[in-house]
């Protein structure tokens, strides 16, 4: 096995899926899902890894890459007794690794009855086409597979995994010892050109050349491939238009108006196309609320992130931290620590051009809980009063605290009977992508935990 693969780090997420695999009692396959290139592969070799250093036998462990031409057209059932054939009989349950599994067509339906009827194998499917993935086993295999999210590295991953140690480290939960706020920031700045993907942050000659790793390996894939073959998309050409021009607007506010005017495509063919580049995680939609958290009943307006922000420098190339561009990079940053949980991300716009938000999260009653407004600027430390939007936002909802972030100072201060704090940038996407994954893995337990009572 790949030295490389495993001499780098495991992602936290490896644990509960470790513990689904082996969980004897379990009579379900689980759905690794995840944008291209976020380390599905990696963490199944991982398990692979673990497997055989618990002592069980390399003859019960298979991996098969789903996408290779010579499986065209190859059932599961037929792989598998092709696997069992090649090697020799050993009593004991069975590992299969299914890598890239939407490339056989109907693999829900082939799966369900393994499922059903082989107690003695244990399989695991990896798949990049994520909604739909997720769709089509919610539809076919409920209660029989578990899907597991492997989104893009947080802040706090990607700090793990590099050979320099990290300038803030998490002393006890939400207590953090920061080095020094420029060094910090020079590793934060680094993460937002390159992080989000394992190959990209540790590999110096991807780094050389981001628009053939990402363009040609990420984007070009699942455009040309994944969702024309998913949703038998005619038009490719009009689908790479529209995902560039919403890439190049990652953190701003656009409209289907405006978008259907400067592409030239029908607005019912945006919103659908907007809804498959959604399915294959590359980009995400947050949508507007007024000044009491409360959805338009039109919504014309909503604002596009992307997942990655490294995939901005893949597709426009790397830029400066102090271009004036770099402040939505840094607002897709701190997004990108937390789309992948459950959280209700909105952001807020009334009134006049001064009166919005840039995050704000919702209660499942729908009732603003918090609220951040994202500056890549040190200058509001000293004139709070210029963030006129957050503290009419928070004031309005009765906030207790309001946040805003800053690129190297932190601040507090009473303001209308509310707290703002302000954080560094980097400080607060270590918080958020720390605490996102700690989130997740206590619903992953809670979840294991569900199934296997």
């Amino acid at each position: 096995m790949d030295a490389d693969t495993l001499a780098m780090h495991p992602r936290a997420y490896l644990a509960p899926i470790r513990q689904l695999l082996l969980e004897p009692g379990l009579r379900r396959a689980i759905v690794l899902l995840g944008p291209r290139r976020v380390g599905k592969t990696i963490l199944i070799r991982h398990l692979m890894a673990d497997l055989l250093n618990s002592g069980i036998s390399p003859h019960r462990i298979a991996y098969v890459e789903m996408d290779h031409p010579l499986l065209h057209g190859q059932s599961l059932e037929t792989l598998i007794r092709q696997i069992e054939e090649a090697t020799p009989r050993d009593e004991g349950t069975r590992y299969l690794f299914f890598d890239e599994i939407q490339s056989h067509k109907d693999w829900e339906k082939h799966l369900k009855p393994l499922v059903d009827h082989r107690p003695d194998l244990r399989i695991l499917v990896s798949g990049s086409a994520a909604a739909a993935l997720k769709r089509q086993s919610t539809e076919s295999g409920a209660g029989r597979f578990t899907d597991f999210l492997l989104p893009p590295l947080t802040f706090s991953e990607y700090l793990q995994l590099r050979q320099e140690p990290p300038a803030i480290l998490e002393e006890t939960p939400g207590l953090y010892a920061l080095e020094d706020i420029h060094h910090l920031n020079d590793q934060f700045v680094d993460y937002v050109k390159f992080g989000g993907y394992p190959e990209l942050a540790l590999s110096p000659a991807i780094r050389n050349d981001p628009e053939r790793f990402v363009k040609s390996d990420i984007v070009d894939k699942v455009l040309l491939r994944d969702l024309p073959q998913l949703y038998g998309i005619k038009d490719i050409q009009e689908l790479n238009s529209l995902f560039t021009l919403l890439a190049f607007n990652t953190a701003e506010e656009v409209s289907f108006e405006q978008l259907s005017k400067r592409s030239g495509v029908g607005k019912p063919t945006i919103q659908r196309y907007i809804e498959y580049l959604e399915a294959a995680f590359l980009i995400k939609r947050v949508f507007r609320v007024d000044q009491d958290g409360k959805r338009y009943q039109r919504e014309r307006n909503f604002k596009i992130y992307l997942t990655n922000p490294a995939m901005y420098t893949g597709l426009f190339g790397v830029r400066s931290p102090d271009d004036a561009d770099f402040g939505h990079l840094v607002e897709t940053a701190l997004f990108a620590q937390r789309f992948h949980e459950n959280a209700r991300l909105n952001y807020a716009r009334w009134g006049t051009a001064d009166n919005e938000v840039d995050l704000v999260e919702s209660s499942p009653a729908l009732k603003p809980i918090a609220a951040l407004e994202i500056k890549w600027s040190d200058r509001f430390i000293s004139r709070p009063e210029l963030l006129k939007g957050l503290m009419k936002f928070v004031h309005n909802n009765h906030l207790p605290i309001a946040w805003s972030t800053t690129r190297t100072q932190f601040g507090k201060r009473q303001i209308d009977g509310s707290e703002l704090r302000q954080w560094p940038a980097a400080v607060l996407a270590f918080h958020y992508g720390t605490r996102a994954i700690q989130g997740r893995l206590a619903d992953y337990e809670a979840q294991v935990k569900g199934i296997t009572d």
